[in-house]
């Protein structure tokens, strides 16, 4: 089930590596960016950028997503290690061969409920555009699969994952293996590298061996907690 999800979630997206490989890439002024969001004067002030995300505004860039993004480490209700509430009640139908026609509006509603608690739930995006598609309510299924685009294009434009210092910068470690399943890239083994998590692959099979992902704000929101 997983691996259909995927395949109609690449094409309703149309993301190739070929952009991947064009993007120029900016590492994350963190200390900026909460300047922006917080200030109510600018266009990155964070509860307006947030409403148009919401609304599917399409004339949000790439700047803005990245303010949107980044900024949420920033949110009081940022948790790097957040689960779906909805987990649980999703995992039947994600874990199932085929999803019954009776079943599309539950679906829906889990998903949006789940996207509602946590703005980047990047997992439920994607099958929650896969079910608008099944559906047939095709105009939905592109509103959400673009700002599943947009919210990846932000990550792809934090860096380019060769080494610590330029790793893809994300916010939870689920958006790590999303990222991956966009490239249909699959990693062998996982580990902690400085700031970063190192996805390696197995040798040969890629043109990389692996890649980085720096997680430094999610270290930093986990040691918080343990405070």
């Amino acid at each position: 089930m997983k691996k259909t999800i995927l395949v109609v979630a690449l094409l309703i997206v149309t993301f190739s590596t070929t952009y991947a490989q064009e993007i120029s890439f900016e590492i994350p002024d963190y200390n900026l960016i909460k300047k922006n969001i917080e200030d109510k004067n600018s266009n990155y002030y964070y509860p307006k950028l947030l409403e148009r995300m919401i609304a599917n505004d399409t004339l949000l860039t790439n700047e803005d997503y990245r303010h949107l993004y980044f900024g949420y480490v920033f949110n009081s209700k940022y948790d790097a290690y957040f689960r779906s509430p909805d987990e649980e009640k999703l995992k039947k139908y994600l874990s199932s061969d085929t999803i019954a026609k009776k079943d599309y509006d539950e679906i829906i509603k889990l998903a949006e409920h789940s996207i509602t608690v946590f703005p980047f739930d990047l997992r439920q995006m994607n099958y929650l555009g896969y079910v608008y598609h099944l559906k047939g309510d095709n105009v939905a299924a592109i509103k959400i699969s673009n700002r599943f685009q947009n919210i990846l294009k932000a990550i792809l434009s934090s860096g380019n994952g060769e080494k610590c210092e330029t790793g893809f910068n994300v916010i939870s470690v689920s958006h790590e293996y999303v990222f991956l399943n966009m490239f249909r890239l699959e990693s062998r083994s996982q580990s902690l590298v400085g700031d970063c998590d190192y996805l390696a692959f197995e040798k040969g099979k890629y043109s990389i061996d692996g890649m980085y992902f720096n997680i430094k704000k999610m270290l930093e929101n986990e040691a918080k907690h343990f405070k």
